[in-house]
């Protein structure tokens, strides 16, 4: 009895002492529970590794090519150094048809990745599946399509690496970049004519343009084709004294990531490379040339002016009946006046107009930065030709030789070459190649174009930047004749009292709006409904004023 007792005790406290061990520890983990987790991470480890071997076996069909220093291309950037073009690598993907396992197979599977594309595409890789040349299926493709396509396991799937030129900004500078081809050759606009030092140089080419403002003056102008449902438009804006081009825009354009062959005239450079008739801006040259050859002065009086001329059987006629006949010379300019500035030409002579307007840079193609520039159409000089030349009709030039001609009247008279390039030069070596006064007299009458009743820009007085110009309308010549489709054109110079920039605004073939409410800039308030007019000074005018709003502050804090 005894013993057993003791025997009992025993047994106690072995089991109180194994309940102890279990509190303090507080686990109750099963070993089953352990080894099935085990199990699945192991499991899980093994997919991911076999994936992984798995793509880098298949990446290995990867044509790595061998990114040579002469298929690398420099960044081009902004005179603020923003990004505007820059060469990366990128992958491209192909197909070989003759190593195709299962071509409805890999045709479905394609289908299933690039859902984004038309029958009308996967038309065609049909058909070229059924051939026998590699053909692309997808050029900069993104990792996540890539990894897919690599999956498929068909060994017909080829990738290479390829160094490719982006555009961040698309459209923004179609016109003055240009494009190159597939083998790295730039084929238009800065990439061609710098090509060679694109691709021998690492550091990036720096251009004036800037990128806020050329922003601000592209959306104006598709603005302008909803109110003025115009087919074109262009604008280029210039510092006067060095010739910097700070935004150079034409519409339409076009996406240079696409890299499109671009067969449409439409989409031709209409500042550099359309050749047009301008009309009435040439008027102001007529008046400059004869204050360079101090022939007259601004109040030189003109008396008895008729209401129409005739020259080789042509009449020769003013656009308002209203114009006064007894005029001066700067009133002639402000109302815009034919008949007077055919008098005023006559006074010049042939010979030294001619030799102003080869001064000032529009009769011959101008030598620039592109080679897409337009050649002014060769005029006839006699009589005649100098008495419509003189107030702009059937005379041609560009946009951009426009924009320069009336820098050169207003800077003082020297001579500027425009540029889009940035580089240091030395504004103190410029020649001088008009008379002193010719600035001084042309531009009180081109801010009195903006500023008096009689003038035909007061829509562009925006207050505060003392704007100047002069505008012109004229009919398009088509096939030989001149039809009812309207050039509409203003070219302003700002600030007046101390000239730094040069706008000219051109609108093709802008149409009236009955619905659109025009606001003056001056401070008046005053408001008016409709488009009376097709002329410059209820279009293109309406547009430069609200361009100027935009970039004028970002000029008068950065420029």
């Amino acid at each position: 009895m005894k013993n057993h007792n003791k025997e009992h005790l025993l047994i106690e406290e072995y089991d109180n002492q194994f309940l102890y061990q279990a509190k303090k520890t507080n686990l109750n983990i099963s070993f089953n529970r352990i080894s099935f987790i085990f199990f699945v991470f192991v499991i899980v480890s093994i997919i991911f590794s076999t994936k992984a071997i798995f793509l880098g076996s298949l990446n290995s069909k990867i044509k790595n090519k061998n990114l040579v220093k002469s298929e690398f291309r420099s960044s081009i950037v902004d005179r603020n150094n923003n990004l505007i073009a820059k060469t990366i690598i990128t992958q491209n993907v192909g197909i070989n048809p003759n190593l195709v396992i299962d071509k409805e197979k890999l045709l479905l599977n394609l289908k299933l990745i690039f859902q984004e594309k038309t029958n009308v595409q996967f038309n065609k890789i049909e058909k070229y599946l059924n051939g026998k040349k590699f053909f692309y299926i997808q050029k900069k493709i993104n990792q996540d399509k890539l990894d897919q396509l690599i999956l498929i396991g068909d060994k017909s799937i080829i990738v290479e690496q390829k160094l490719s030129r982006i555009y961040p900004h698309e459209n923004l500078f179609s016109h003055i970049i240009g494009q190159i081809d597939d083998e790295n050759n730039g084929i238009s606009g800065i990439e061609k004519s710098f090509d060679k030092e694109l691709k021998k140089n690492f550091s990036p080419l720096k251009l004036t343009l800037d990128t806020d403002i050329q922003y601000l003056i592209r959306e104006e102008l598709k603005k302008s084709e909803e109110i003025f449902n115009n087919v074109g438009s262009a604008a280029v804006l210039m510092d006067i004294n060095s010739g910097d081009i700070i935004s150079l825009v034409s519409l339409p354009d076009f996406n240079l990531n696409k890299r499109e062959e671009i067969s449409d005239i439409n989409f031709i450079n209409r500042v550099t490379k359309g050749v047009y008739e301008f009309g009435s801006v040439f008027k102001t040259f007529t008046l400059a040339a004869a204050f360079d050859e101090k022939i007259i002065e601004p109040q030189t009086e003109f008396v008895d002016l008729p209401k129409s001329l005739t020259c080789a059987g042509f009449p020769i006629r003013e656009y308002d009946n209203k114009i006064p006949s007894n005029l001066t010379a700067e009133q002639i300019l402000i109302r815009s006046g034919n008949i007077g500035s055919v008098r005023i030409g006559q006074k010049v002579g042939e010979e030294k107009f001619k030799l102003f307007l080869s001064k000032i840079g529009v009769l011959d193609e101008i030598d620039f930065d592109i080679e897409e520039v337009g050649k002014p159409i060769k005029f006839n000089w006699g009589k005649c030709p100098l008495a419509t030349a003189s107030y702009g009709h059937g005379i041609t030039t560009t946009l951009l030789q426009l924009a320069k001609a009336y820098a050169i009247i207003t800077n003082g008279g020297y001579k500027i070459n425009p540029t889009t390039i940035a580089k240091t030069r030395n504004l103190n070596d410029k020649k001088k190649i008009l008379n002193d006064d010719v600035s001084k007299k042309i531009l009180p009458i081109l801010r009195k174009i903006v500023t008096t009743k009689e003038g035909t820009a007061s829509l562009a007085n925006v207050s505060g930047y003392e704007i100047g110009g002069k505008t012109g309308t004229a009919q398009k010549s088509i096939a030989g004749s001149y039809s009812k489709k309207k050039l509409n054109t203003f070219v302003s110079i700002f600030p007046t009292s101390n000239p730094k920039f040069v706008l000219a605004v051109m609108l093709d073939e802008p149409k009236t709006n009955k619905d659109y409410i025009y606001h003056y800039r001056d401070g008046s308030n005053i408001k008016y409904k409709g488009t009376p007019f097709n002329t410059a000074g209820w279009t293109t005018v309406e547009v430069t004023g609200q361009i100027i709003e935009n970039i004028g502050p970002i000029l008068a804090t950065k420029y």
